[in-house]
């Protein structure tokens, strides 16, 4: 049995949240971890269960619109995760005939389909083997392991060897699932609940009494940002058909960050210009 096996998997059979991605198929799944992608579970949960009744299989969603799809993603933020998701449902369609593929090196060559999200498609959904990292995983063994308080900013040669060392053979998803469910609800980035965690006595960070990081803090402001300029225009466009560009321009007042934000919409494809001076989601 490996590290922490025993202790972390009786501890998530016991704790794990009744979440939908983990009663449905394979492309419940790669919705999901799409979904995900830097998105809090509580936001992602409504979102996707309208999304699975309205499109339940990639054949179905194949035939929506890309202004069906963002308007659909809501404020999940990232919208071209929409029209990722809309193009990977388009390409299993056609080349897969609606099944998606099983290996880690076939899923990554799917729009928008990664590293991490393959690992975890083959994970989740076909209970094989695989790294998973995610933050909460990989915060967790840097804590537990490392003796720190963060990992470092990216993976590395060396934590991915040491970290496929602990998958145990049997029931691999399961390890996966119990260990990214350990880091998003107990070794919480902010106030970790360490009396709540089964291997709190066997954690190194904790015998060090905790000491703190050096790398600097992240914060995320969201006030005054290109995405919140970007976020606006999107939103007013899936709430009308088309907008005028004068209209569109009463929601921001700097002019040449809502100039550029246009431009980067119109780039992206998450807007089009159906006729001059006016705007909508793309057919």
């Amino acid at each position: 049995m490996s590290l922490y096996e025993k202790e972390i998997t009786n501890w998530f059979k016991k704790n794990q949240r009744d979440l939908p991605w983990r009663k449905t198929d394979v492309w419940g799944v790669l919705v999901s971890e799409i979904m995900l992608q830097q998105t809090p579970v509580a936001r992602v949960l409504p979102v996707y269960t309208e999304w699975m009744k309205r499109w339940p299989t990639p054949r179905d969603m194949a035939k929506a619109s890309g202004g069906d799809v963002i308007t659909a993603w809501g404020r999940l933020g990232y919208p071209r995760r929409a029209l990722r998701l809309l193009e990977c449902a388009k390409v299993i369609s056609s080349d897969y005939n609606n099944r998606i593929p099983e290996t880690e090196m076939e899923l990554r060559k799917l729009p928008g389909i990664g590293e991490y999200t393959a690992a975890a498609i083959v994970a989740f959904a076909f209970k094989e083997r695989s790294l998973v990292l995610d933050i909460n995983i990989r915060r967790l063994f840097a804590r537990a392991i490392d003796g720190v308080e963060v990992p470092t900013s990216s993976i590395n040669k060396s934590e991915r060897k040491d970290r496929a060392a602990l998958i145990p053979t049997r029931n691999p998803h399961l390890w996966a699932a119990a260990t990214m469910e350990l880091g998003a609800l107990i070794c919480t980035a902010a106030k970790p609940k360490c009396e709540l965690c089964p291997i709190a006595n066997q954690c190194r960070w904790r015998s060090l009494d905790y000491p703190k990081s050096d790398a600097p803090k992240r914060t995320q402001s969201w006030n005054g940002t290109d995405r919140q300029c970007r976020g606006i225009i999107v939103q007013a466009l899936r709430e009308n058909k088309t907008v005028s560009k004068k209209e569109l321009s009463k929601l921001w007042s700097l002019q040449p960050q809502f100039e550029k934000a246009l431009v980067s919409l119109e780039k992206d494809g998450l807007i089009t210009s159906p006729k001059k001076s006016y705007y909508s989601l793309p057919h």
